[in-house]
């Protein structure tokens, strides 16, 4: 009975104290008041250049036997990759792709990704989506879910759907289009 006296002793002490207060009201957090549900559709291309002068992904880590498979199995690479308007690597920058992807797949090019598409033109300049899933690279439509975003995508939940546009098998480079539809409130 002493010991319960005890903790509960500090735990008064502790409310009492004005840092304990900090933790109740939390001026550095802005409250999200979610008004009206919204559904957007997005369309850009995911440029995806691993050889050459100057790569947007690069291998970071890879498992000792991974060169000998032919999925590349326990290869992750880090992204940085452009997204544009239309399939043409000149055409309106519209965000970039920043995040991570590994080959899963021991059987299949089965790629695990964990990516933020971070927007940078328009409107949605600043806000982002991420994703994280499972990409079947040869499959000629796959799907991902969005599961969240931040700016005007706050709360964001959705799919993306991928289809290859064009991809250089020798050297690994694609150009990846994105159907995405993102379910989110204004």
């Amino acid at each position: 009975m002493a010991k319960l006296g005890g903790i509960l002793l500090i735990i008064s002490l502790a409310a009492a104290m004005p840092w304990a207060q900090s933790f109740r009201v939390q001026s550095w957090a802005a409250r999200v008041e979610a008004k009206q549900e919204m559904v957007t559709n997005l369309q850009f291309y995911f440029h995806d250049t691993i050889s050459g002068k100057n790569p947007s992904a690069i291998k970071v880590a890879q498992a000792p036997d991974t060169e000998k498979s032919p999925t590349l199995f326990g290869a992750m690479l880090m992204a940085d990759d452009p997204l544009t308007e239309s399939p043409d690597p000149n055409s309106k920058l519209l965000g970039r792709a920043q995040g991570l992807y590994g080959s899963a797949g021991q059987t299949e090019v089965g790629l695990i990704m964990a990516m933020s598409f971070c927007f940078t033109d328009g409107k949605y300049n600043g806000s982002s989506i991420s994703i994280l899933g499972k990409n079947s690279a040869l499959t000629p439509f796959r799907e991902m879910p969005v599961v969240g975003g931040t700016g005007l995508f706050r709360l964001a939940r959705g799919y993306a759907i991928a289809k290859t546009h064009w991809m250089d098998i020798t050297t690994g480079d694609a150009i990846v289009g994105y159907n995405v539809t993102i379910v989110h409130y204004v």
